[in-house]
């Protein structure tokens, strides 16, 4: 009986730890709250985000960088204790170095041989409707760029308008697969 008890608190405890060590070293689960990223993502959707390449990174002492166009989750940097929006997720626009000018219902990247370009055009992006707001940002060492895809008006809070820049460092991971609903599953 006590070996029978025994075996079964280990099990648990597996499970457990197992849990644990996939959620924070393999893959997490986040819901999408808001329209920031209408039409590609809708407020309910259900996302798996890869933590592994973030994990990888991190093992080798670097900080993971994302692709260009990719759609990240990561750490709100001006979170605070009890506020919303604790993790955010947007698509990635720019690098270090790169200036961003926002402005005519345009978004355009210009790299550092001034060779400029719409991120959306080259990169997968899927904005909803025009860009709306002014800016002119040139993305500091360490950081990246970042928009909603519903990018008319202040339907997503994000580096053109109050965001900022987000650290590296803040990143969760990208978004791999949409679970749910069931009838809108997607690989990213």
């Amino acid at each position: 009986m006590l070996k029978d008890a025994l075996s079964l608190v280990g099990f648990v405890a597996a499970v457990v730890v197992g849990t644990f060590l996939l959620n924070q070293f393999v893959f997490r689960s986040y819901n999408v709250v808001g329209m920031s990223m209408e039409n590609t993502l809708n407020s309910g959707d259900r996302l798996i985000v890869n933590r592994l390449p973030v994990t990888m990174a991190h093992f080798v002492g670097e900080h993971y960088v994302p692709q260009r166009g990719q759609i990240i989750i990561f750490r709100n940097p001006q979170f605070r204790a009890g506020a919303q929006d604790e993790y955010v997720v947007k698509r990635v626009i720019a690098f270090e170095g790169e200036r961003v000018i926002v402005g005519d219902g345009r978004i355009e990247v210009c790299k550092t041989n001034g060779h400029c370009f719409n991120p959306d055009d080259d990169f997968g992006g899927e904005p909803k409707s025009n860009t709306s707001g002014e800016a002119d940002v040139v993305v500091p060492v360490g950081e990246i760029f970042v928009a909603g895809d519903n990018r008319e008006g202040m339907y997503s809070w994000d580096s053109r308008n109050g965001l900022g820049t987000i650290p590296l460092g803040v990143i969760v991971g990208p978004a791999a697969v949409r679970i749910f609903p069931f009838s809108s599953w997607r690989a990213f």
